[in-house]
C-alpha cells in the first residue's frame, strides 16, 4: 500500500480529530475543573459501576450478532465473538473514520478465531449493521416520545429553533423506514448480486477485473443473506429488541453517572438528550468518539436544564474516562491475540 495515499485518504479524519481535541480543550479550560474533581472524588469506589452499562452494551450486541449468522455456520462461540465485538468497536471508535477499518475487521476475525467462512461473516455484519440502524431509529423515536417535553422546552436554547421534539421523532422515523427497507432488500437474495452487476459496468479496467475475480464471492454472500430470510424474518424481531436494549445502555450509563453525582433528572429526560447526542455523534462520524462535538451538545442541554459547570465537567470527565478504560481493554485484547489493523485488508483480498 502506498503510505501517501493512505495518509491522504485519512486526512479528513485526522483533521476531525484535531478539531475535536481543540474543542474539548477549549471547553474544559473554561469549566470548573477543581469543582469537578471534588464531585468525582466524593463518588469514591462506586465510580466502578460506571463501567457496567458499556459492558452490558457489548454483551447484548454480542448475543444479538450471534443470532445473525446463517444457520449453516452452526453454534457461535459467544466468548470469542465478544472479544471480536470489543476489538472491532474499539478500532471503529478510536481511529479517524475508524468504521472503515473496524467493520471490515469483523468477518476476517470471525474466520480466524471461529472458522466462519468469509461470505457468512460478511452476511452477518451486513444484516447486523442494518438492524443496528433500524434499532437506532426506534431508539430515537422512544427517546423523542419519552422526553418530548424537555426537547420542546430546551429546543431554542439547544438548537436555535423550536420543535426539536418533532424533529427528533421525524429523524427516528426516517432512520427506521430507511434501514428497514434496506434490510428487506438485502435479505431478498438478489441485492448484493445486483450491486455487483452495476459496479462491473464502471469504465475502469482494473476495478472491473477486481470485481469479476470476486463475482462468486458476491454471489455466495447473496445466498447467505437469502438463507436468513429462508429461516424466517420473524426470528429477527427478538434480535431487534436486544439491539434496542443495547442502545438503551447508553442512556442507563448517563443516568447512572448523573445519579452518582447527585443530579436528579428523570430517566425520560436523560433518554431524550442522549438520543440527540447520538444523532450529533453520527453526523460527525469522522471525529473519533464525537470528541468535542458531543461535549458541546451536553453543554447546551445541561445549560438548558440549569446544571452547574462543575457537575457538567464531572459528567464529561467520567464518561471519557470510562471510554478510555474500555478502549484500553480493546487494544490489550488486540495485542494479546496478535491482531493488527491491516488484518481487515486480508478479508478484502480473499472474498473470492
Amino acid at each position: 500500500m502506498n503510505p501517501g495515499k493512505k495518509t491522504g485518504r485519512n486526512l479528513p479524519g485526522y483533521a476531525g480529530l484535531a478539531v475535536g481535541f481543540i474543542l474539548i480543550g477549549y471547553l474544559l479550560s473554561n469549566m470548573d475543573l477543581a469543582g469537578a474533581f471534588r464531585r468525582i472524588d466524593a463518588i469514591g469506589f462506586a465510580s466502578i459501576l460506571i463501567l457496567l452499562p458499556y459492558l452490558g452494551l457489548h454483551l447484548l450486541e454480542t448475543v444479538a450478532w450471534g443470532r445473525l449468522f446463517p444457520r449453516s455456520v452452526g453454534p457461535v462461540d459467544l466468548w470469542k465473538l465478544f472479544k471480536i465485538q470489543v476489538v472491532a468497536e474499539t478500532v471503529s471508535m478510536t481511529l479517524p473514520a475508524g468504521v472503515a477499518v473496524g467493520e471490515p475487521l469483523r468477518p476476517w476475525l470471525c474466520r480466524r478465531f471461529m472458522g466462519v467462512p468469509l461470505p457468512d461473516g460478511f452476511a452477518s455484519i451486513t444484516v447486523r449493521k442494518l438492524m443496528l440502524g433500524v434499532a437506532q431509529g426506534l431508539y430515537t423515536i422512544i427517546g423523542a416520545v419519552a422526553g418530548f417535553s424537555i426537547l420542546q422546552s430546551a429546543s431554542t436554547k439547544v438548537a436555535g429553533f423550536s420543535g426539536l421534539g418533532f424533529v427528533m421523532f421525524a429523524v427516528g422515523l426516517l432512520l427506521t423506514i430507511s434501514f428497514l427497507a434496506m434490510l428487506l432488500m438485502m435479505v431478498n437474495g438478489k441485492a448484493v448480486g445486483t450491486l455487483h452487476r452495476l459496479l462491473v459496468k464502471v469504465p475502469f479496467r482494473k476495478v472491473k477485473a477486481w470485481l469479476l475475480e470476486r463475482e462468486e464471492g458476491f454471489a455466495e454472500t447473496d445466498r447467505k443473506l437469502h438463507s436468513l430470510r429462508a429461516d424466517g424474518l420473524a426470528g429477527l424481531v427478538p434480535v431487534m429488541v436486544v439491539y434496542i436494549c443495547a442502545w438503551l445502555m447508553l442512556s442507563v450509563e448517563s443516568y447512572l453517572i448523573l445519579h452518582l453525582l447527585g443530579i436528579k433528572l428523570a430517566f425520560g429526560q436523560v433518554l431524550a438528550f442522549d438520543t440527540a447526542m447520538l444523532m450529533l455523534r453520527a453526523i460527525f462520524f469522522f471525529i473519533p468518539s464525537g470528541l468535542g462535538v458531543q461535549e458541546l451538545g451536553y453543554l447546551a442541554f445541561f445549560g438548558a436544564l440549569g446544571v452547574s459547570q462543575a457537575d457538567l465537567a464531572a459528567f464529561l470527565l467520567l464518561r471519557r474516562a470510562k471510554e478510555i478504560l474500555w478502549y484500553a481493554i480493546g487494544y490489550i485484547v488486540m495485542f494479546l491475540e496478535g491482531i493488527r489493523l491491516d488484518d481487515a485488508q486480508k478479508a478484502d483480498g480473499e472474498v473470492a
